[in-house]
């Protein structure tokens, strides 16, 4: 077995408003994991097929953890050039390179269990994660460059599964952002959800006492 990497490739796909006004989450996440002398590698893609050949060379770098930044729903993700990829299909395009690896997916509410169920027992991943919800780019670039920040900070040949849940709780909490993690288990459905939602909680326990 091919040793993997400790660093993110990251394949990012905007609208055309998006790019003309500069707002490229994959480029502020690139500079501060540079900071913490890292080797991310960036793609952006504008089609599906420009899309497929990013996941391909993600195979080839052999780094573990991919991020993926697109708008996306429910049902999938679309490219800037509004060719939609459901989460099905990027399961099936994910499946030859991502076992034992993680994958993390800045797409509004895309991140949910009908997806975790079929992508990774298909992939064979360690974990998925991402919002629940629809999430503004300013929010989402300080909670993905601040969750790098934070496990690269202590881990920084490798994620466990207790870190990446204490850290999203932490960075959900304090960005006040919704997030799912799913993660592979023996179970049989195959994965399992992590509870990264302590503010939720806290919320109930103040409104049930006032």
């Amino acid at each position: 077995m091919l040793r993997t990497k400790a660093d993110v490739f990251i394949i990012e796909s905007l609208d055309p408003d998006d790019e003309g006004n500069g707002r490229f989450e994959g480029s502020v996440i690139s500079s501060i994991l540079r900071l913490h002398g890292k080797h991310p590698m960036y793609r952006y893609v504008r089609t599906r097929e420009e899309f497929e050949e990013a996941v391909k060379e993600f195979g080839k770098s052999r780094y573990r953890y991919l991020h993926i930044s697109a708008h996306g729903d429910k049902e999938g993700l679309c490219t800037t050039n509004l060719e939609p990829i459901d989460f099905d299909e990027l399961g099936d395009m994910l499946q030859p390179y991502l076992k034992d690896k993680r994958l993390f997916l800045s797409a509004c509410s895309m991140v949910h269990e009908d997806m975790a169920a079929y992508v990774i027992p298909k992939t064979d991943c360690f974990s998925v994660m991402g919002p629940e919800d629809d999430i503004e780019f300013h929010r989402a670039a300080l909670f993905w460059a601040s969750l790098y920040h934070l496990m690269f900070l202590k881990d920084s040949e490798k994620f466990n599964r207790a870190r990446l849940t204490e850290t999203l709780t932490k960075a959900s909490d304090l960005f006040e952002v919704n997030v799912k993690f799913f993660y592979r288990s023996e179970s049989t459905r195959g994965f399992g959800e992590a509870d990264v939602h302590p503010g939720k909680k806290l919320n109930k326990k103040l409104t049930k006492k006032g």
